[in-house]
């Protein structure tokens, strides 16, 4: 789940290269990388996905890997960047909410931060002040669904009805995925799971599963990884949004969601329904996976470690610095001492190098893991 970042973080651009010293490449890097049609114009942003969430500082800034520490010189004129940019925020969410012309119910300044107060406390959304039109056209629908003729109503409605508190969030929430991004990470997983030589099943957490296309991407690499479509492997499968968990449970996909994919992975692992041309998962990986509703500012995680990997990518981008930490504090101990944490290609995490190292490539470990 993800509240609309800026374009660059939605790209889901893919490293099809081989990074410097890996050596031959996987059977399943190959597959990545086969031809495929260019892919479809980037969607308008939209609003956020359902384990991650808009931060305050809305254009979070690339850093380049491999270590914790980036080149000091261009530190400095990100810096300055990053700053220009909370400049202009701030003086956002000093502008009053104007109610523009043609708008069907009246939405201030007082509503705005009533919501975005409402879902920081609740889900850790840190929702940038320049997202006031999206929110409007997200949540108009539901006054008119609800009959409610303010925004004050309609949210003391949702703070009453539970019901109604999760279609708030799930109207709030987007989910940008498709199958294999950032594929580099399952030529690494790959080759993670082909190290492990004890006997035992393989647990996998996906933090941010939205619609099913990560989880059933992890599943089609385990199962490429051990030549079988039951690979001892278990993958937990987790998000905010309710709506988005039930269609990945169903793991049915149009023809244009799974175009790109390499054609030997479809004729493998999906199903063609010729009535309507779109595809089915197979049954062996969709038991693969155990599908739950989880926030991620829960007390408490229906996940139990310990875990080989944790795939939470492109979600703390939509935290603020203090939320990623609490959040990275409770991924550690959950994770073995070979695990991995595969996070977004925007994502850094030098404010919590207390709690982990960098292997490269978006891919972290604990701090006592016996990974180089």
């Amino acid at each position: 789940m993800a509240l609309p970042p800026s374009s660059h973080h939605d790209s889901g651009h893919s490293a099809l290269s081989p990074h410097p010293g890996t050596g031959a490449r996987s059977p399943l890097g190959a597959a990545l990388r086969s031809p495929a049609p260019p892919p479809h114009s980037a969607p308008a942003p939209a609003p956020a996905p359902s384990s991650a969430h808009s931060p305050p500082h809305s254009l979070p800034l690339k850093h380049t890997e491999p270590g914790l520490q980036p080149h000091s010189g261009r530190t400095a004129a990100r810096s300055t960047v990053a700053n220009a940019l909370e400049d202009i925020e701030r003086r956002l969410a000093t502008l009053p909410a104007q109610n523009a012309p043609g708008r069907e119910f009246e939405f201030t300044s007082t509503d705005f931060e009533r919501i975005r107060k409402l879902l920081y406390q609740h889900a850790g959304i840190a929702l940038s002040p320049a997202k006031q039109d999206m929110v409007y056209s997200r949540l108009a629908k539901r006054l008119r669904v609800c009959g409610k003729k303010t925004f004050s109503d309609y949210l003391q409605h949702v703070e009453r009805d539970r019901g109604e508190w999760e279609v708030f969030i799930n109207s709030l929430t987007t989910n940008l995925t498709s199958f294999f991004r950032e594929s580099h990470h399952f030529e690494i997983l790959t080759e993670q799971i082909r190290q492990i030589k004890e006997k035992r099943t393989i647990k996998i957490w996906c933090c941010a599963a939205s619609t099913g296309e990560e989880p059933y991407s992890l599943a089609i690499t385990a199962c490429e990884a051990f030549a079988s479509l039951s690979p001892p492997v278990q993958i937990v499968a987790t998000d905010i949004d309710t709506a988005v968990l039930t269609a990945g449970e169903k793991g049915n996909y149009r023809a244009d969601r799974v175009e790109r994919m390499n054609p030997g992975f479809l004729a493998r692992y999906f199903d063609r329904k010729a009535d309507d041309n779109s595809y089915t998962v197979r049954a062996e990986l969709r038991r693969m996976i155990t599908f739950r509703r989880i926030n991620l500012l829960s007390p408490t995680w229906a996940v139990q470690g310990p875990l080989d990997a944790i795939f939470c990518r492109n979600v703390m981008i939509y935290f603020d610095k203090p939320t990623q930490y609490g959040i990275l504090k409770r991924f550690m101990p959950l994770l073995r001492p070979d695990g991995r944490l595969y996070a977004g290609h925007s994502e850094s995490f030098m404010h919590a190098s207390d709690l982990l190292r960098s292997l490269g490539r978006t891919v972290y470990t604990r701090l006592d893991s016996p990974l180089h």
